[in-house]
Parts: C-alpha cells; sequence; structure tokens
C-alpha cells in the first residue's frame, strides 16, 4: 500500500497520484493541506524521507520569501514553520513502508517498488 501527501493543485503532485494510478499501485491520498500533518507525522515522514525539514522546504512559496528566507530555524522550528505553513511542504511524498520519497518527476515513485 502506497500513501501519497498530496496537493490537488500542484502539477506535480498530480502526475505523481497519476503515476501511482498508472501502475496499478493500491494506494490513499492525504491532502495535507486540508488534513494538516501533526509534529508526529511529519517527523515520521521526515525519517522515512532521510531529510531534515530544512531539506523539503519550497523555497520559492512567496510566504517563504516573505518570512523565513535568510533566517536561522532550528529543526524543531522547522518543523513548526511546516505544520503552520503547510504549502511549504514539498509534493508529493510518497511513503510505502519504512520509505519515503519526494516524487520529483513522477517516476521516482519507481525506486519504492525495488
Amino acid at each position: 500500500m502506497f500513501t501519497i501527501y498530496h496537493n490537488p493543485k500542484c502539477a506535480k503532485s498530480r502526475a505523481g497520484l497519476n503515476y501511482i494510478k498508472e501502475k496499478g499501485l493500491e494506494y490513499q491520498v492525504i491532502e495535507y493541506m486540508k488534513d494538516i500533518l501533526s509534529r508526529k507525522e511529519l517527523k515520521d515522514l521526515l525519517m522515512k524521507l532521510n531529510k531534515s525539514p530544512k531539506e523539503i522546504i519550497r523555497t520559492q512559496e512567496d510566504v517563504y520569501k516573505e518570512k523565513f528566507r535568510g533566517k536561522n530555524f532550528t529543526d524543531e522550528e522547522w518543523i513548526t514553520i511546516l505544520i503552520e505553513n503547510p504549502k511549504l511542504i514539498q509534493r508529493p511524498i510518497v511513503v510505502t513502508g519504512y520509505k519515503a520519497i519526494l516524487a520529483q518527476p513522477a517516476d521516482e515513485i519507481d525506486r519504492l517498488l525495488m
């Protein structure tokens, strides 16, 4: 079973979901803009991605440029920022078992099939 953390307004996220559908994989969708991640859920995702919070930030977003660019925050502070501003989380994130990937481009999902 695959879980995709998805934003339907994002072309890259839609491409990831379509890729999963085309592969015929069993999946569930979490629209993380609606169902905000808890601190524990975000930390779990980061662990599965093997990334720090700063590594999954969408730095091209206006909110990042206006409020956060050039400032130093701890990982815990970045986690709070990401929970409060889920638009800043890169997408889609696809999870299966104990592994997760940032599915950009969508064919990165193949790495989870190995």
